[in-house]
């Protein structure tokens, strides 16, 4: 008579913990590989946003009028600002809000606009007209116009222009979820999920959804850049963070008044955004590229 295991049954309680860790370990490793420039870029904004109060040198928001406007020192590294706050400290706790308004905002779009594609991909008929014109609706506010709405609700902070973002970036995983979703429920596999009894809930989870991840990615990548530019956007109006929060935003409005006179100010705070954008294109493209085998083979 012969036995039968059942996948994982085999294994060990710590071993089955520790193949996703090696999963992702891998997976980290191949990325740069591939990206080493921009994967290192990244991963230093992430520890300076998680670090920033131990790595800070001085307190970010506390003025010190006799210093102000200085240029970089072995005292300030950076210099300071018009109130004689360091810069390299503020920088460093604008890179933690960065970090915030991207994962937050990125978090809330994901979650609904992949609901959002997957049910409207998925089910069709008047479910996926519905989902399509709401997704639309949603298109048709631009960020700084609902973000004028709501902070005139709710008033300006960062919370609530990572609401305004999350919103706004909600149609694009809507769309990108359900053009995957929609040649993929076809399949032979999602079919043979159906016939072997699979709720639609299940068929979603285990025999759709993993198939969007791949484009989810990329899209995850940009999303996050788009996020990081928008809540400084809207700091620099005024709608996200407020003085003397040290938001890379903030930091600009403030800097635009010296920007002749003191370009420095300027330079590093724009300097260090748009680094930050740059490197996250080329990450998100190199990690499709190592959790998808067929893009891989194609290169």
């Amino acid at each position: 008579m012969t036995t039968t295991v059942a996948p994982g049954r085999g294994l060990g309680v710590a071993q089955q913990r520790a193949t996703p860790l090696l999963r992702i370990a891998g997976t980290t490793i191949a990325v740069f590989r591939r990206q080493p420039v921009a994967t290192t870029a990244v991963a230093f904004v992430l520890l300076c946003g998680l670090f920033a109060p131990l790595l800070a040198p001085h307190d970010p928001a506390l003025p010190h009028m006799a210093d102000r406007l200085q240029r970089p020192s072995l005292t300030y590294p950076l210099g300071t600002d018009e109130f004689g706050r360091d810069l390299l400290s503020r920088l460093l706790f604008g890179a933690r809000i960065a970090v915030q308004a991207g994962l937050i905002a990125v978090g809330i779009a994901m979650f609904g606009g992949v609901l959002i594609g997957l049910a409207s991909g998925y089910f069709g008929g008047r479910v996926d007209y519905t989902l399509s014109r709401l997704v639309e609706g949603m298109q048709a506010f631009p960020v700084v116009m609902l973000a004028i709405v709501i902070t005139a609700i709710l008033g300006p902070s960062v919370r609530h222009a990572m609401i305004v973002i999350g919103i706004a970036t909600i149609p694009d995983f809507a769309r990108i979820t359900r053009g995957v979703v929609l040649p993929t429920k076809e399949q032979q596999f999602v079919e043979a999920s159906r016939v072997m009894g699979s709720s639609h809930t299940r068929t979603l989870r285990l025999a759709i959804l993993p198939s969007c991840l791949p484009a989810l990615t990329v899209l995850l990548s940009f999303s996050i850049a788009n996020a990081i530019l928008y809540e400084s956007g809207l700091s620099f109006l005024g709608l996200g963070a407020q003085p003397p929060q040290p938001s890379w935003g903030t930091m600009l409005s403030s800097a635009k008044s010296y920007m002749f006179d003191d370009p420095w100010y300027t330079a590093i705070v724009g300097v260090s955004l748009s680094a930050t954008i740059i490197a996250l294109s080329p990450v998100g493209d190199a990690i499709r590229e190592t959790i998808d085998p067929l893009l891989s083979g194609l290169r």
